[in-house]
């Protein structure tokens, strides 16, 4: 059984957590490297950018991002270490409506295979409006095996948050067989 098409391609937004950065000392990679991996799935980018770690100008970028209903998705890549400038978990905390733990916690669990490192993501996901925010790391390796983990179910993700009709179709029990 074939599954059925979204309605309209994923809007996603790219935003990179990173004082080097945002200074222009330091080329951001992560960004486009997540830039690439989400063209590559025929989706649509529809804002970019570069904030320092500071953590009311990240609340207020991930805020105005969402409420201006042009994305279904915001991934934001940096500052979800232990550092004390590593401030996106708490950002996002603070300006989502509902939490997606599942996200982070498929991320984290996959990323235990590759490094024991992973248990030190503070990495966070939830839902702001119809705009899913999903904190993922600044190494570019990183970002994009993390993205990979949970890339099936985004577009099902999106179908739900538009409400879109189709999204019940997503609920069928799917054959893992093939």
């Amino acid at each position: 059984m074939m599954e059925p098409e979204s309605s309209a391609p994923l809007r996603i937004g790219i935003l990179t957590v990173s004082d080097r950065s945002a200074r222009g000392e330091r080329a951001d990679a992560a960004g486009p490297a997540l830039a690439g991996a989400v063209s590559e799935q025929g989706w649509q980018i529809v804002q970019t950018g570069i904030v320092p770690d500071e953590k009311e100008i990240l609340e207020n970028t991930l805020a105005a991002w969402c409420d201006t209903h042009q994305m279904d998705i915001l991934l934001t890549t940096g500052g979800t270490g232990f550092s004390h400038r590593d401030v996106t978990p708490e950002a996002t905390q603070a300006i989502i409506e509902r939490n997606a733990p599942g996200l982070a916690e498929a991320m984290r669990a996959y990323s235990l295979q590759v490094t024991p490192h992973a248990m030190l993501s503070r990495a966070a996901a939830g839902i702001r409006g119809r705009t899913l925010i999903i904190n993922l790391p600044g190494s570019p390796r990183a970002a994009l095996e993390n993205l990979a983990v949970i890339l099936p179910v985004l577009p099902h993700a999106a179908e739900l948050l538009r409400e879109d009709p189709q999204a019940e179709a997503g609920h069928q029990k799917q054959d893992r067989t093939k």
